[in-house]
């Protein structure tokens, strides 16, 4: 098997717009990140400066405590959606790198195995033990690559179960609060 010119510029021009692809998702999920941030910490200091005048407008120490222990709430509250769409945005960017990335790792398995097979086609006799040798090589290496993939695919998976349930445990805990 030998690439052409053709072929080669080819192959070379589809890598370039891949990675093109893949640099304006990474830009537009760092607009994301950065306007989130923006949004976030705006927020935080128009409720701290909120929270400044309540505390100044306070009449007694009750009153003050009372407004500084109403805030715990709402700032995990915050803190927990700020996480939310902080691994929503990770997650969005990291997924779409993984299906670039597998579906080129897809094209090379097949192209690879095309050429190992045009390989095999061609080996002159006597070779048979060193060819089978070598696609026992080829084979152990894709399974490599695909039990990377599907482990890479399970720490997600525990990662986003992760996030959920830490988000149920602050919903539940103000609940269990007010029962006692």
């Amino acid at each position: 098997m030998t690439y052409t010119a053709e072929q080669f510029a080819s192959s070379n021009k589809a890598t370039v717009e891949a990675f093109e692809g893949l640099a304006a998702q990474a830009y537009s999920g760092f607009e994301k990140l950065v306007e989130l941030n923006l949004a976030a910490s705006k927020s935080v200091m128009d409720g701290s400066f909120g929270h400044l005048q309540a505390v100044l407008d306070a009449k007694d120490p009750q009153e003050v405590l009372a407004l500084h222990t109403g805030l715990i709430k709402p700032l995990t509250e915050n803190s927990v959606a700020y996480g939310k769409q902080v691994y929503t945005l990770a997650a969005g960017a990291g997924g779409e790198f993984v299906k670039a990335f597998e579906a080129k790792a897809g094209e090379a398995q097949t192209a690879f195995s095309k050429a190992v097979d045009d390989l095999v086609k061609n080996a002159p006799a006597g070779t048979e033990t060193a060819v089978a040798a070598f696609k026992s090589a080829v084979a152990a290496g894709q399974s490599i690559i695909e039990t990377a993939q599907a482990s890479a695919k399970k720490a997600m998976e525990v990662a986003e179960f992760n996030v959920t349930e830490a988000a149920e445990v602050v919903d539940v805990a103000p609940k269990a609060t007010k029962k006692r």
